[in-house]
């Protein structure tokens, strides 16, 4: 197959796949009777970053580590400056007391963390174990506080008849694995025919391609008026990316990357968070749309520059 056909087919099945299968689990949700701001950090967001972690897999196990990597951190810079962005665009955000408690710190350590962990020019399978334990303790932390949180509220977006919850979330799934083939299949190939560095491949081409499904999701949601939903798969997606995807790929195996590479979209994704965080009342103004989405034209421009140089 083509290496452009493959890459674009794998978008397409990571967004329906991505679609299916969080309607499926949010389904499943609906049952549990979870509020919708835990639905969207922990199953939507564990949903919508399924390609990421197909895609990452896969790479890491095909010896090239590189474009797992670039593709979760590039990933976590289009989530929150060019997807939330637009959502802001649409109208602006409140955000509630759990996602500005618990995971707006989380989610600014992350790249933190990582660019410590990387100075010595690699994230090691003892770094991605320190990565994925941490990982497991916001999990426990974010099923503590839903069993807190339990209630009878009506969750948006789920199916309620079981044999259409289980038949999506098997459907959406194999899109899933489907999609992570092709799109490492076709950008290793375009990589390989444009002499473009793997991850800069990953940073920008597979990551707005495997965050097609957050970008369906927190639109729906947003334009339905469930902010909660639209902000929590944005964090929970940059968490799960950050610390979870990184771990795997890394235990499977170590990333060495180029340091600038890496340094400058680590910065970029922590801007991008810090340029959304909440004022005191949580609410997040339309005009730091603009903003995010002019951060995103400046980290593409500046990545390739870096790469023309």
């Amino acid at each position: 197959m083509n290496d452009y056909a493959a890459l674009i087919l794998g978008v397409i099945c990571a967004g329906i796949g991505g679609e299916l299968f969080v309607r499926g689990a949010v389904g499943v949700a609906h049952w549990a009777r979870v509020t919708p701001g835990i639905i969207g950090a922990t199953v939507a967001a564990f949903a919508t970053s399924s390609p990421e972690l197909s895609v990452s897999i896969n790479a890491a196990m095909a010896g090239k580590p590189q474009i797992a990597f670039g593709d979760a951190l590039g990933s976590n810079v289009v989530n929150v400056a060019l997807i939330l962005g637009l959502a802001l665009v649409i109208s602006g955000i409140q955000s509630s007391r759990d996602s500005v408690k618990r995971d707006f710190p989380v989610a600014l350590l992350i790249p933190i963390i990582t660019g410590v962990l990387f100075l010595d020019g690699e994230i090691s399978r003892f770094d991605g174990v320190l990565m994925l334990s941490m990982f497991l303790a916001w999990l426990v932390a974010a099923i503590i506080e839903a069993r807190k949180q339990r209630s009878a509220a009506e969750i948006l977006l789920g199916e309620h008849r079981g044999w259409l919850v289980g038949l999506s979330c098997v459907v959406g799934l194999v899109s899933l694995v489907g999609a992570g083939h092709l799109i490492v299949a076709g950008a290793r190939g375009i990589a390989i025919a444009f002499g473009i560095d793997e991850f800069i491949i990953g940073a920008i081409i597979v990551a707005v391609g495997t965050s097609v499904p957050e970008l369906v999701i927190t639109v729906i949601a947003k334009l339905r008026g469930h902010d909660e939903v639209s902000l929590g798969t944005i964090l929970g997606s940059n968490i799960f990316n950050g610390i979870f995807i990184v771990a795997v790929a890394s235990i499977i195996y170590p990333i060495t990357v180029a340091w600038r590479e890496v340094a400058i979209t680590l910065v970029f994704g922590l801007l991008a968070l810090v340029f959304s965080y909440p004022t005191r009342t949580g609410f997040i103004e339309r005009r730091r749309g603009v903003l995010l989405l002019a951060l995103y034209v400046v980290y593409l421009a500046t990545i390739l520059q870096r790469r023309a140089a």
